[in-house]
């Protein structure tokens, strides 16, 4: 079973019985939504239909909920090749459309067995199929990346601006903090980081995708402490000196524009 690391998934509880049921518990690393792709992705499509229903019903898009649960049911999956009813049930859902069209057979005995089994293999061959085909795509993006213990690697963070003007951001931010020192590899794609005392919150587990390897341990490295680093890898920047301001006129206005210092920054960083 594959999971995040939701505290109800690692919790001792929880951890032991797995182990009595004899079910291998898998964590995903920290930040990695693609170790749940699949997931993912039927979230989106869900998020995507409820969205919808709020938009047309506004304050009575709950009593929709079960038509929408009906519809994507029932609707085609190209992966399965059939409707997620039918996977699970072994037969397509009769609906109010074809309730006077004569039904299928019913089978009985080892009929219904080998007609389960066959259906199995079917639905795990379109499967396997669905997934090398993703695989390629993505291996095309994909560079081979490989760390040994003690490297030093940047660790990857995602800023949070208030500011983001006429598209452009307000700041060229580090996008990566560090460096720091691999303690021990992970499985195949991910490594355990030696972090600091103050992002003890921080799960020390990340895919091979968030790390950049530092060919040279610098001398001044970026300073986690004064960005403010939150326990879900992002931080943000205030605004504390403006330096600088021009004024530029068009047909219809005119747009104020501002050189702004902003926190734990020199005045030459200013944007």
């Amino acid at each position: 079973m594959t999971s995040d690391r939701g505290s109800l998934f690692v919790s001792h509880f929880w951890e032991q019985l797995q182990i009595a049921l004899g079910t291998n518990l898998i964590h995903s690393s920290a930040y990695h939504p693609q170790t749940s792709g699949q997931v993912e992705r039927v979230n989106q499509i869900l998020e995507d239909m409820l969205r919808a229903c709020a938009l047309t019903y506004s304050t009575k898009w709950d009593e929709c909920l079960p038509l929408a649960e009906f519809a994507y049911n029932n609707s085609y999956q190209k992966r399965l090749e059939m409707a997620p009813f039918e996977t699970l049930y072994g037969r397509r859902c009769r609906t109010p459309l074809n309730w006077s069209e004569p039904g299928e057979r019913v089978t009985f005995g080892p009929d219904l067995v080998t007609q389960a089994e066959e259906q199995v293999k079917f639905i795990h061959s379109n499967l396997k199929r669905a997934q090398s085909r993703q695989k390629s795509y993505s291996d095309k993006r994909r560079r081979p990346l490989a760390f040994e213990k003690g490297d030093h690697v940047y660790l990857r963070v995602s800023p949070m601006k208030g500011v983001n003007r006429f598209g452009v951001k307000g700041k060229l931010a580090p996008r990566y903090v560090g460096p720091f020192k691999i303690t021990e590899r992970c499985g195949s794609v991910a490594y355990r980081l030696e972090l600091p005392p103050h992002l003890a919150a921080v799960h020390d587990v990340f895919h091979v995708s968030q790390l950049k390897k530092c060919l040279r341990v610098p001398e001044e490295a970026v300073d986690t402490c004064q960005i403010q680093i939150e326990p879900n890898l992002t931080y943000e920047e205030q605004p504390i000196k403006i330096l600088d301001q021009k004024q530029r006129s068009t047909r219809q206005r005119t747009i104020n524009f501002y050189k702004v210092q902003w926190s734990n920054h020199s005045e030459e960083e200013a944007t």
